[in-house]
């Protein structure tokens, strides 16, 4: 059996935020589209990723306020990012071993083609054990 790539898996599309965004920006996208994970882009390219988890951390900090602060002072830098033919079965090797939430998946440019989350692998997982018990 051949190994799927991570592109059949993957959310497509995935709503990203420009760097230079306010929090509270990416805090109100995040709760009306019920997301996770944000892509944080500076001219179309990818150069963070902000997660639900940065925002609950910021909110811990006294004084701040998501409405002066940029999405570029809470974001994660350093991003897991895959190719959208890296194989489903490396990409979710990858993310239990360093407990990533997610994975960005570029296109061949380097662009945002998507994102693979927790609950997508969850998705695949029902997927498998739904055919497994069929």
């Amino acid at each position: 059996m051949l190994m799927p790539s991570i592109s059949r898996y993957m959310t497509c599309q995935p709503w990203t935020i420009r760097n230079d965004a306010k929090l509270s920006q990416a805090q109100q996208l995040m709760r009306e589209r019920g997301i996770r994970h944000l892509p944080v882009l500076e001219g179309g390219a990818l150069v963070g990723i902000l997660s639900e988890r940065d925002l609950r951390l910021i909110d811990t900090i006294p004084g701040t306020d998501p409405d002066k602060l940029t999405v570029e002072e809470a974001m994660v830098a350093d991003v897991y990012t895959v190719s959208v033919d890296d194989s489903l079965d490396l990409v979710a090797e990858e993310m239990a071993e360093h407990k990533y939430g997610s994975a960005v998946v570029l296109n061949r440019r380097g662009a945002v083609e998507g994102i693979f989350t927790t609950v997508d692998a969850l998705r695949v997982l029902a997927d498998v054990l739904g055919r497994a018990t069929a």
